[in-house]
């Protein structure tokens, strides 16, 4: 078997990727609830919310008070708050409340982009130039959706992805995240590819966002670090999916990313009983049902 990296970083994404998708009203204070349980079980990097437009996504309406509560809670502490901002209008008001790093989303298929955020690629390299400009202070992480496939026009070809990436460097980004937004990645596919950027991108963080889609979820995250990837980005129960991607469903759970790590020796930081706790506030005030598998697991004594 190939060498085990000795620990990796799950970014935990629930509280945005995973909430966007909920129809009914999540209470602020829930939210943060079980933000601070995932804090306390050992997380230190998360998406707390996303700066768009509650018409869009009424999830979010709350954003300010959620970034401003936790920003406050946690600063000059090891737990990093992000945000998701589509736009230089986001990326400030993010700023505003104390936020000082944030995700930015293009999809390698302009199609999607077009649909997701309504921009070109070109529009969305504007923009995101215009964050970094204007907001030096702010650590910016691109997501590149749709690096595997795209819900309107199939399979994405590599070359979208790396000249994407290429110009996100050149405007000074050092952390990408491959996102497989509608969980239709293969371990081989998502191995080539990882390896690929990897390779192109020696000195660019590289991290990997897994839909569960067709149930390949943990086998695409062990291609990840044959691959070499250390950084890895699941929901609590995996819960999230795409809003403007047809058919996308959950994310990997978190909590069974950190099961697979631990039992394969690999460290995360992360107490997964604590984390249970969390998934058992979500099944409890959010929803029900889960698809995560560590959220009906029976825990065995000895095992």
């Amino acid at each position: 078997m190939f060498t085990l990296p000795e620990q990796v970083k799950i970014v935990e994404v629930g509280p945005r990727d995973g909430f966007q998708n909920i129809k009914q009203y999540i209470a602020t204070e829930t939210k943060l609830s079980i933000i601070e349980t995932m804090v306390a079980a050992g997380v230190t990097s998360m998406e707390v919310t996303s700066f768009v437009h509650p018409k869009a996504i009424p999830q979010m309406a709350d954003a300010a008070q959620v970034a401003e509560t936790v920003a406050s809670k946690y600063q000059n502490t090891a737990f990093k708050p992000i945000a998701l901002v589509p736009n230089l209008t986001g990326g400030k008001k993010a700023y505003s409340t104390g936020i000082r790093e944030v995700s930015y989303v293009i999809s390698a298929s302009e199609k999607h982009n077009l649909e997701n955020i309504n921009r070109t690629h070109i529009q969305s390299l504007e923009d995101l130039s215009n964050i970094v400009k204007e907001l030096p202070d702010l650590k910016v992480r691109l997501d590149v959706a749709t690096s595997f496939g795209c819900p309107f026009l199939g399979r994405v070809d590599d070359g979208l992805v790396t000249n994407l990436i290429q110009e996100a460097v050149k405007l000074g980004i050092k952390t990408v995240v491959l996102c497989d937004t509608i969980g239709v990645a293969d371990p081989l596919l998502v191995y080539n590819l990882a390896s690929k950027v990897k390779t192109t991108f020696s000195n660019v963080e590289v991290g990997l966002h897994l839909h569960d889609t067709r149930g390949m979820a943990l086998a695409n995250t062990l291609a990840g670090l044959e691959a070499g990837i250390t950084i890895f980005e699941a929901s609590v129960g995996g819960l999230g999916g795409c809003p403007f991607a047809p058919g996308a469903a959950g994310n990997a759970a978190t909590e069974d990313l950190i099961n697979m790590f631990h039992a394969m020796g690999i460290k995360t930081d992360i107490d997964l009983s604590k984390y249970i706790e969390a998934t058992r506030i979500v099944r409890e005030k959010v929803q029900d049902v889960l698809t995560s598998r560590m959220a009906y697991a029976c825990s065995y004594k000895h095992i």
